[in-house]
């Protein structure tokens, strides 16, 4: 199975990823992805919603699963023979904020309570890392800060929302007093940036 990161927003596809996406003889993906990837989607080539991800190993042969962001950042690379990678909005965001990547430590709480991360935060903010948090729709951004809190609550918050869209925006903050997210598709870092 082949898995194509298309980037975490429109324009943010690789050379490899389009040339991956107009070879294919069939796709499967998110809403998300197929939208992202839908102009180099060649005519007649089925693009399928993926409803249940559990089963993408039953794709055919020849499939290409489409990944939002990076298939390797918590995404669909895990289980491929072939990945290839997309821009990642830990990318973006790095890049947007000026973070130099390898201050930052990834946490993936997509999918998850984001307070169930607290010790993995902990721990990188004490060891001087900035956190990049993938977070999840339903994060409840002020919990986690009030749980972070103590010595911590002069940090920086950043909630980066929307990554690569036109409605792009940067929301900023610190753990006493953070940002409230605008939108359902969004990332944090919390540092001293």
């Amino acid at each position: 199975m082949k898995v194509v990161g298309v980037g975490c927003g429109p324009g943010m596809l690789t050379r490899e990823a389009i040339e991956a996406i107009r070879t294919a003889g069939h796709i499967a993906g998110s809403k998300r992805a197929i939208e992202i990837a839908s102009e180099y989607i060649p005519e007649g080539v089925r693009a399928e919603v993926i409803s249940d991800y559990a089963r993408i190993t039953h794709y055919p042969p020849g499939t290409v699963i489409l990944s939002t962001g990076d298939p390797m950042l918590a995404g669909l690379g895990k289980s491929a023979s072939e990945v290839v990678p997309g821009i990642s909005s830990f990318q973006i965001a790095t890049a947007r904020l000026k973070i130099p990547q390898e201050s930052c430590l990834i946490i993936d709480a997509h999918g998850k309570d984001i307070c169930s991360v607290l010790d993995s935060a902990r721990l990188g903010l004490g060891a001087g890392r900035t956190l990049f948090i993938l977070a999840d729709p339903v994060s409840d951004l002020e919990a986690f800060c009030v749980a972070l809190g103590g010595r911590h609550g002069d940090l920086r918050v950043a909630v980066l929302s929307d990554l690569g869209y036109p409605e792009e925006s940067i929301a900023r903050g610190t753990v006493a007093c953070p940002p409230k997210p605008v939108t359902r598709l969004y990332c944090i870092i919390i540092g001293t940036f």
